[in-house]
């Protein structure tokens, strides 16, 4: 993307948030494409993995934790940029679960 270099510095952050947001949502709680998400799900079923996948928080927890290494320029940064993402990403989940919108 054009310009994409030039952005503010929370810029990515605020991507990442609501990247991990979306997969997390995707692997929690709908089929996904072709029911891809679904069969997952009934492979994994009765295994901690699968309890795991049933939780959009606990996925998005896990999730955050790649771009935040990607992003962070050091350890501290990127244990406060792991928190801040999936954060961030339960905070969506939760404020457009409780609109209604979703």
């Amino acid at each position: 993307m054009p310009g994409f270099g030039t952005q503010p510095p929370w810029f990515e952050a605020v991507l990442a948030v609501l990247a991990v947001w979306r997969i997390a949502r995707l692997l929690a709680l709908e089929r996904g494409p072709w029911d891809l998400v679904s069969r997952l799900h009934g492979a994994l079923a009765g295994q901690r993995l699968g309890e795991l996948l049933a939780c959009p928080h606990c996925v998005a927890m896990w999730l955050a934790a790649a771009p935040a290494a990607w992003l962070a320029p050091g350890w501290a940064t990127g244990l406060l940029l792991w928190l801040a993402i999936s954060g961030g990403a339960s905070a969506l989940e939760l404020a457009l679960t409780n609109r209604g919108e979703t």
